[in-house]
């Protein structure tokens, strides 16, 4: 056997575990589904939005830090991510917090007409500031503010929207679902129900994947370390 071989042939193993990798972490379907209709959770780190990497179960946002969620439709190549990035204190500055408690600001942003499976109008983006025990996870923070309806594992609804479905398959995405996001007025309240506004925030549009989408990445990450090893077995071979 070739030393030229013996890498090809690693090369051609790295790609078969590749498919068990994501076999693995790929919910049911995701092959051929084009797309799905989903809640997405993410946190804002300044001003930049980044997948949770955990599920709002097994995620203890900290005091001070800002929760996202976003309805629209996502392949695993590119979603949406909320479509304003509040500061904490754009949330919470007039909310107070007690001894064993802490503050978390969320934005909930319901998505555009052609996210939906109808078409139809949804609620007004909203921010909103929780307060809640030290050790609530991310489901106890949005649970604060608003009604969630959920099931096996899945956020599926927020505030009875959408009413029913949860994660549905998108075969063919619309065209108008594809275009990019416009700006947004995010209504804000602290949930003491003290003050009220609102301010506009530019949207943008990112290439980043639904959850689906970072857990091809995690994959993809896998996958990549142990090509870097085997690069590095082919070197100390030939050397």
């Amino acid at each position: 056997m070739s030393r030229t071989t013996l890498p090809i042939r690693r090369l051609g193993a790295l790609a078969v575990l590749l498919g068990l990798v994501l076999a693995v972490l790929l919910p049911a379907g995701a092959a051929q589904a084009a797309a799905y209709r989903y809640w997405g959770y993410y946190q804002l780190n300044g001003t930049t939005w980044s997948f949770a990497t955990k599920g709002p179960d097994q995620t203890t946002p900290a005091d001070g830090s800002v929760e996202g969620w976003r309805f629209a439709v996502g392949t695993a190549s590119s979603t949406r991510y909320p479509r304003a990035t509040p500061t904490f204190d754009d949330l919470c500055s007039h909310t107070k917090a007690a001894t064993g408690e802490k503050r978390v600001a969320v934005v909930i942003d319901y998505g555009r007409p052609a996210d939906t499976a109808d078409n139809s109008e949804p609620p007004k983006p909203v921010g909103k500031c929780a307060v809640v025990a030290t050790a609530a996870t991310g489901l106890e923070v949005l649970s604060k503010v608003a009604e969630v309806r959920s099931a096996k594992g899945l956020i599926c609804g927020i505030d009875g929207f959408p009413a029913t479905g949860c994660g549905d398959a998108v075969k063919t995405v619309p065209a108008a679902a594809k275009a990019p996001d416009t700006p947004i007025t995010l209504q804000v309240a602290d949930h003491s129900e003290k003050t009220s506004g609102s301010f506009k925030t530019t949207a943008t549009t990112k290439d980043a994947g639904s959850h689906t989408g970072t857990w091809v990445g995690i994959g993809v990450a896998i996958v990549a370390a142990l090509a870097v090893a085997l690069v590095a077995l082919r070197r100390r071979r030939t050397a």
